[in-house]
């Protein structure tokens, strides 16, 4: 055989071979083709785009890559139209494509992918049936191939899912267990899962804020902040950090807790999460709670949000309590009532109002030797219970000396030349009680060293007497004064 008939066999039977390959890729084009077609489509028309999907994986001849992300874009298609038993089903058919059809990692960023994404339907309560589902569903199959990384995945997940449903009986069980898988046989932390355990220190926190239980929470978290060996995610962080902060709030530890919710909002603004905003009006709260007159907007990582609608509310009672403007802070608080749907605020802007209202009895009084309860609670807005209430708490406090005459509704005050005057009579009453016992109950009679003494006594008399010389001639003219007030407040 010449060479040229040679190289014409060859080319014949390479030709061949190469219309073979042709038409096999021919079929992977026109599925790849089917599939970005569909995926164009879904936003626009759903319903086609779906069709289109469901359509790819009778055509590959064994389960491959198409097949997998076309059920992938089905399901999320099915789960947005509410179609959750279809989603249910075609979820477990995906999962078949895990053990062979797709690689370990790709399969295992997937399936993690389409939970996180999912997530999202939780106020529907069919949509979280159908999650728990999927949840149960992956922990089957992924428990048979000892892919533990989304064994652990998946069931904070779930752990996070039954938190918000506060179903906590159920928590802790699951929490258990996953405290189990993140521990060494004898019993110690793994520090090679302390990223998994942060997450699971963090749901466990969480848990223990919402049920009030204080002394759990104080130790899981300052065990928290101990772990070294991880790298969470900032919202982990701001989660644990949001907790501790209500935590102090609880013992009314302001400052403690103005640290923490910083922390907190600053993670939660790395993290991008919408979180940031709430824990924001906490961190003003407390700036009040702290009664501190820095405002808190100088700081780098808050300025951005100075002028922010979504806070415009907390920054104007913030800036009507550093002015000590009690009805500009009521206006605020009358105007928007939204602020007290969160529980938390709610329970809390109790005291720092209480505050408020407080200061503002203590000026109004600050002219007067007498007046009416109803005044100031004419003046202040309030009811005459609530201030008989602040009154005396000021009174016990010591901060207002005086007596409230409940028959009457009128609180009299001692005025400061009144004050001074029983002060002198007191010393001077304690120096003649010492004078008389050192003279008339000492059985020798004076003696040498008792000269001084005598002394320092009469000095004393003398001292006092000038005292009640001096506030004799001051006092009528300040008192006369104070009555011309006195009048003004009834």
């Amino acid at each position: 055989m010449s060479d040229d008939d040679f190289m014409q066999d060859s080319d014949q039977e390479y030709d061949f071979e190469y219309e073979d390959d042709e038409e096999e890729d021919t079929g992977d084009v026109d599925i790849e083709n089917k599939y970005y077609n569909a995926k164009q489509t879904k936003t626009s028309d759903p319903e086609e785009a779906l069709q289109e999907f469901l359509s790819i994986p009778p055509l590959e001849q064994e389960k491959g890559d198409w097949g997998f992300k076309a059920l992938k874009q089905a399901i999320k298609l099915e789960f947005k139209l509410k179609r959750y038993q279809e989603a249910t089903e075609h979820y477990e058919e995906l999962l078949t494509y895990v053990k062979s059809a797709v690689t370990r990692n790709y399969s295992e960023k997937s399936i993690d992918n389409m939970l996180n994404h999912i997530e999202k339907g939780y106020d529907d309560p069919k949509a979280v049936q159908c999650i728990e589902k999927f949840y149960s569903l992956t922990l089957q199959c992924f428990q048979s191939t000892n892919n533990e990384r989304l064994w652990l995945k998946t069931n904070i997940k779930l752990a996070r899912l039954l938190l918000d449903r506060k179903d906590y009986h159920a928590v802790a069980r699951k929490l258990r267990e996953l405290h189990n898988a993140c521990r060494k046989p004898d019993g110690t932390d793994d520090p090679s899962k302390g990223t998994y355990s942060l997450e699971i220190y963090a749901l466990e926190i969480q848990m223990y804020s919402e049920t009030r239980n204080n002394n759990q929470l104080k130790v899981l978290y300052q065990k928290a902040l101990k772990v070294r060996s991880a790298v969470p995610h900032p919202k982990i962080q701001g989660v644990i950090r949001e907790c501790g902060g209500k935590m102090h709030m609880s013992e009314e530890n302001w400052k403690e807790a103005q640290s923490d919710f910083f922390e907190a909002f600053r993670n939660y603004d790395e993290a991008g999460d919408l979180r940031r905003i709430q824990v924001l009006k906490y961190l003003l709260l407390t700036t009040m709670l702290m009664k501190s007159d820095i405002n808190p907007f100088d700081s780098q990582e808050m300025k951005p949000y100075r002028n922010d609608p979504r806070i415009s509310a907390m920054t104007e009672l913030v800036d009507a309590y550093q002015r000590d403007d009690i009805y500009r802070y009521e206006d605020v608080l009358q105007k928007n009532t939204d602020l007290l749907a969160d529980p938390f605020i709610a329970e809390n802007i109790d005291e720092v109002t209480r505050n408020m209202r407080t200061k503002g009895v203590v000026k109004l009084i600050a002219p007067y030797n007498r007046m009416h309860v109803g005044w100031l609670a004419e003046r202040l807005r309030i009811t005459e219970p609530e201030v008989m209430d602040i009154l005396s708490f000021l009174i016990v406090d010591g901060r207002v000396k005086g007596r409230i005459d409940e028959h009457k509704g009128v609180l009299e005050l001692e005025s400061r030349e009144d004050a001074d005057h029983v002060q002198g009579i007191t010393v001077l009453s304690e120096a003649v009680g010492n004078l008389f016992n050192a003279v008339f109950k000492s059985t020798d009679g004076f003696q040498s060293g008792q000269g001084e003494f005598m002394n320092s006594m009469a000095d004393q008399i003398a001292d006092i007497g000038s005292l009640d010389d001096t506030m004799r001639s001051t006092g009528s003219g300040k008192r006369g004064r104070r009555v011309g007030l006195t009048q003004r407040a009834y």
